[in-house]
């Protein structure tokens, strides 16, 4: 299972408290061999990405050139960065800038690791073929309520639906996943990996939610 950890803005996971949350992470990852990514901050992804492999939060469909503000996929590469999420649901974007935005990241050998809000969406996303594409329904988002205990019927249409349009795209789910009952249940529906953030983040051990969630 992969398991995405989004930072967010969380304060927990801002400035010197990203390198913290980035050591347990590393620790974890090398103590039980699992597939981890740490999603920070754009600011600071390059101090992260020397601990931990990472992701930014977003990437724009822009090349060089005059577009003040806007996070370039070029310099994500730079600061270390393996690929981006694209299309989180509190950073959403149009289908033709994500089809650009996984283009991009195709030519630089990074990950695209797309989200969806509903399987429509998904199956739209699909045609652009990113490395994965992650079903996230926005009312669970930080809510504690499991998707793939609240709405597992989603999650198995998602992944049949994947399987049918492009199997070499990797399903992952998130939304509420915050246990490993939780990651369990994605996993028999079908998910190869979860996105999790304030299960983690927000809590006051996040070692022992890291560990609880992946051990």
């Amino acid at each position: 299972m992969l398991y995405v950890i989004n930072f967010k803005t969380y304060e927990q996971a801002t400035g010197t408290n990203s390198i913290r949350l980035a050591n347990i992470i590393s620790e974890i990852k090398n103590k039980l061999e699992a597939d981890i990514l740490a999603s920070p901050q754009i600011a600071d992804l390059e101090k992260i990405s020397k601990i931990t492999p990472s992701l930014a939060q977003h990437v724009d469909p822009i090349n060089y050139g005059s577009h003040t503000g806007h996070v370039l996929s070029q310099s994500i590469k730079e600061a270390g960065a393996q690929g981006s999420l694209i299309n989180h649901s509190e950073r959403k974007l149009s289908l033709e800038k994500i089809k650009s935005c996984i283009d991009k990241l195709k030519s630089l050998e990074m990950k695209s690791i797309c989200c969806a809000g509903d399987l429509k969406e998904a199956m739209e996303i699909a045609k652009f073929a990113p490395d994965y594409i992650a079903y996230e329904d926005p009312e669970l988002i930080g809510s504690g309520k499991s998707i793939s205990k609240y709405k597992p019927d989603n999650i198995e249409r998602f992944v049949s639906v994947l399987k049918d349009i492009n199997s070499e795209i990797i399903p992952l789910c998130g939304a509420g996943i915050s246990t490993k009952d939780d990651v369990e249940s994605s996993k028999k529906l079908g998910a190869k990996g979860v996105l999790v953030a304030s299960a983690v983040v927000k809590v006051e051990n996040q070692r022992e939610a890291l560990l609880n969630l992946i051990s």
